[in-house]
């Protein structure tokens, strides 16, 4: 599995209990599993204190319980949505400023229980601090040795662009990753998916970028609509519903006919292996829906089924 698969632990320590979160993190790392992704504001709105960093606490416990675990995995976390009131995000977002970042990454730290971080993003752009300052402070982090790279999250594309401009004049690391929603199924035109910040969706403009800038990475959350493409409990957000959801749904299950799998089997080996590829995040909570993930990653594809796929739009 290696690199083809990151475990999303969003909601391990609040609506995910210990024991199973470390059950799952186990099952992870046997399976060779390699990344983990978190960050410091997870799970605010699931904690009754309405603030974050429950979510590194956990993995900082499952890793001092498991010695020599530390080097076996590659730690994701991230900065700027760490409400600073409880009960009023996003106006009270930690943001990205330089003393922001400072604080955040050694909270993250501690939490963790690390020295450093193999990944760091920021997680949602600042309307107020300048690119100049955010994009200064990450790269003295990889300067440091606290971080090995960097991305960013929900951002524009033009700020991407716009953030990695920066860091060349200034002789700094720059972003090589980015993170969004990015699934099979597409959303109405003029909607947004309700999982996705603003610009957290992938659109063919961001497609369009990563093609032409192929040291880029990306990294798909909720690429599972969070059980919508095979559970009747999770029906599928509105957004969804149109003509070309029925289409490829359609396509979907002839696919996973023809290779004796699920819906959601052949979304993530469709991400993994698409033009550019995508590296699933998933969040489970359980070690049968892990297992389900891992075989995805591992699911041929052949060229007239995934021509058939990107064709169904």
């Amino acid at each position: 599995m290696d690199d083809n698969l990151v475990l999303g632990a969003m909601l391990f320590g609040t609506v995910q209990d210990e024991r199973s979160s470390f059950e799952i993190l186990d099952h992870f790392v046997a399976a060779g599993g390699v990344w983990i992704d978190t960050a410091d504001c997870y799970a605010f709105w699931a904690d009754p204190t309405g603030f974050g960093g429950r979510s590194e606490e956990l993995l900082g416990r499952w890793l001092a319980a498991r010695p020599g675990v530390r080097d076996r995995v590659r730690i994701s976390t991230k900065v700027g949505c760490e409400p600073t009131e409880a009960g009023r995000f996003p106006e009270t977002a930690e943001g990205l400023s330089a003393r922001a970042v400072k604080n955040a990454v050694e909270g993250s730290l501690r939490r963790l229980g690390t020295d450093h971080v193999e990944m760091y993003w920021a997680h949602m752009p600042d309307p107020v601090t300048p690119l100049e300052e955010t994009v200064a402070a990450f790269g003295e982090l990889v300067s440091a040795g606290t971080v090995g790279r960097l991305g960013c999250s929900n951002y524009p594309v033009w700020q991407i662009e716009r953030a990695r401009q920066i860091a060349r004049a200034q002789g700094a690391e720059g972003f090589t990753a980015v993170q969004q929603h990015h699934t099979y199924l597409r959303p109405l035109p003029g909607t947004r998916p309700t999982v996705s910040h603003r610009f957290g969706a992938v659109t063919d403009e961001v497609l369009h970028y990563l093609e032409h800038h192929r040291e880029m990475e990306l990294w798909a959350y909720t690429p599972l609509l969070s059980g919508g493409y095979t559970r009747e409990d999770k029906p599928l957000p509105a957004e969804y519903d149109h003509p070309g959801t029925a289409r490829r749904l359609a396509v979907l299950d002839e696919i996973a006919a023809e290779t004796g799998t699920n819906r959601n089997r052949v979304v993530l080996a469709w991400l993994t292996g698409g033009r550019p590829a995508a590296t699933p995040i998933v969040g489970v909570s359980t070690v049968a829906q892990l297992d389900e993930a891992i075989a995805a990653t591992a699911l041929p594809l052949t060229a007239p089924q995934r021509a058939r796929l990107n064709a169904a739009a």
